[in-house]
C-alpha cells in the first residue's frame, strides 16, 4: 500500500466513525463517498421518505445495492443520497423484493408492536423489520429469520452534546422446535464537547427466546422481551451514571499524556499527515 492510499485510509475511517451527527462537520471530498455510507449504516441514520409516509433506515438489511434501500414497512424502495443523507426518489418495491404473505403477516404484526413500544420509550426513535431470510415461504413447517432495528438519536451540537441509541434483534423462527429465538446487540454513544472532549461509546448482547405461536401472540411476546432487556439496560446505565463522582470525571481527560509532554503542534515536520491530507483531500475548500 502506497503512503498516500494509507493515509486516505485513515481519513476514511475518521470519517465513518465520527460521532452520530457530525460526520458533516469533516467533510473530505476524496474520502467521502466512501465513509458516508459506512458510517450511515453504523449509526441506523433515519431519513424522512420523500412523500413523508414516514421514516426509512439507513442498514444493510434493507440495502439493496449502495444506494438504494427498502422501507418494509410502506413496501418502497428509495433512493438515497449519503453525504446529503437525503432520499432523492422513491418507487414501489417489486414482488420478488417483498417476503410472501405468510411472512409478512408476522413481519407487519411485529412491525405494529416495536412501532408502539418504540413510540412510547423513544423521542423521534424509528423502527424496523426485516425478513433476512425464508422470505419467499409460503406457510408453516419451515425455518425463518428476522432483523427488528430500532435507531433513536439526539443532536443538540448548540448545547454541545450528541446522543444515539441503536439497537438490533435477530430473531430466529425454528418451526421444528415451536420456538423463537433472540439475539440483541444494543449500543449507546454520547459526545460532549464543551471545553473538552468526552465521549460514551457502550453496547451489550443479550439472548432470550418464546414460544412461536400466530403472529399476533408473536408480536407481542417478542416486543415485551425487546421492552424487558433494553429497559434493564438503560436503567444500568442511568444507575452507572448516578454513581460516578466528580473525581471520575475529572479523570475522564488528561491535562497532559502519560509522558508529561505537550504534543508538538509548532513542529511542522510532527504534522505531515495533516499537511498531506489537506492537500490531497481538499481540507477546508
Amino acid at each position: 500500500m502506497s503512503d498516500g492510499e494509507e493515509k486516505r485510509e485513515i481519513a476514511v475511517w475518521f470519517l465513518s466513525n465520527a460521532p452520530a451527527g457530525e460526520i458533516h462537520y469533516a467533510v473530505y471530498e476524496a474520502a467521502a463517498a466512501e465513509a458516508f455510507p459506512e458510517h450511515n449504516k453504523a449509526h441506523l441514520v433515519a431519513l424522512e421518505l420523500p412523500d413523508r409516509s414516514g421514516d426509512i433506515i439507513i442498514t444493510t438489511y434493507g440495502e439493496l445495492d449502495k444506494n438504494n434501500y427498502l422501507d418494509p414497512r410502506t413496501a418502497q424502495v428509495a433512493t438515497v443520497d449519503h453525504i446529503k443523507q437525503k432520499c432523492t426518489k422513491l418507487r414501489p418495491a417489486a414482488d420478488e423484493e417483498l417476503p410472501s404473505a405468510y411472512i409478512e403477516d408476522f413481519r407487519s404484526a411485529l412491525d405494529v408492536e416495536l412501532s408502539k413500544y418504540v413510540g412510547e420509550a423513544y423521542p423521534k426513535g424509528v423502527c424496523a423489520v426485516y425478513c433476512t431470510s425464508g422470505k419467499d415461504i409460503e406457510g408453516p413447517g419451515a425455518d425463518f429469520r428476522f432483523a427488528a432495528v430500532i435507531s433513536a438519536a439526539k443532536r443538540s451540537p448548540q448545547n454541545f452534546c450528541n446522543g444515539n441509541w441503536r439497537s438490533i434483534w435477530t430473531l430466529e423462527f425454528i418451526d421444528g422446535l415451536q420456538l423463537v429465538e433472540i439475539k440483541g446487540k444494543i449500543q449507546v454513544g454520547a459526545h460532549y464537547f464543551e471545553e473538552g472532549n468526552v465521549q460514551l461509546d457502550t453496547n451489550i448482547d443479550c439472548k432470550d427466546s418464546t414460544i412461536l405461536q400466530s403472529p399476533e401472540e408473536c408480536a407481542v411476546s417478542i416486543t415485551n422481551i425487546i421492552r424487558h432487556h433494553e429497559s434493564e439496560y438503560l436503567s444500568s446505565l442511568e444507575e452507572s451514571y448516578m454513581n460516578l463522582s466528580d473525581a471520575t470525571f475529572k479523570d475522564l481527560r488528561r491535562k497532559l499524556p502519560v509522558t508529561r509532554t505537550l504534543f508538538p503542534w509548532h513542529n511542522t515536520l510532527a504534522l505531515s499527515l495533516t499537511r498531506d491530507l489537506t492537500k490531497e483531500l481538499a481540507i477546508g475548500k
